[in-house]
């Protein structure tokens, strides 16, 4: 059973920055991909960032330029940087695995 535990939310003002993490119980070598995906009041959740096994990744349109994703295998970790943030940034973001597994999620919320 694979386990995530997110950490790093926050508060902060816009153009500020955060970085999650996301533990995961176990090895992360093969899992194909872990995302970050993100949730806002009374709206869907959706993916903001995907990494592969092989390091290519896939961004969201309003994340590209801003978030970077990557991930740790020695420490079984991935991240999410995030600058220059907006308060339309304002979520709940859960960590992904292939296979159907979530974290619990870690609130962000940006203040204008």
């Amino acid at each position: 059973q694979v386990q995530l535990v997110e950490s790093g939310g926050g508060l902060v003002q816009a153009g500020g920055s955060l970085r999650l993490s996301c533990v995961v119980s176990g090895s992360i070598v093969n899992i194909n991909a872990m995302g970050w995906y993100r949730q806002a009041p009374g709206k869907q959740r959706e993916l903001v960032a995907l990494i592969r096994s092989r390091g290519s990744t896939n961004y969201a349109d309003s994340a590209k330029g801003r978030f970077a994703i990557s991930r740790d295998n020695a420490k079984n970790t991935v991240y999410l940087q995030m600058n220059n943030l907006k308060p339309e940034d304002t979520a709940v973001y859960y960590c992904y695995a292939y296979g159907d597994y979530w974290g619990q999620g870690t609130q962000v919320t940006v203040s204008s």
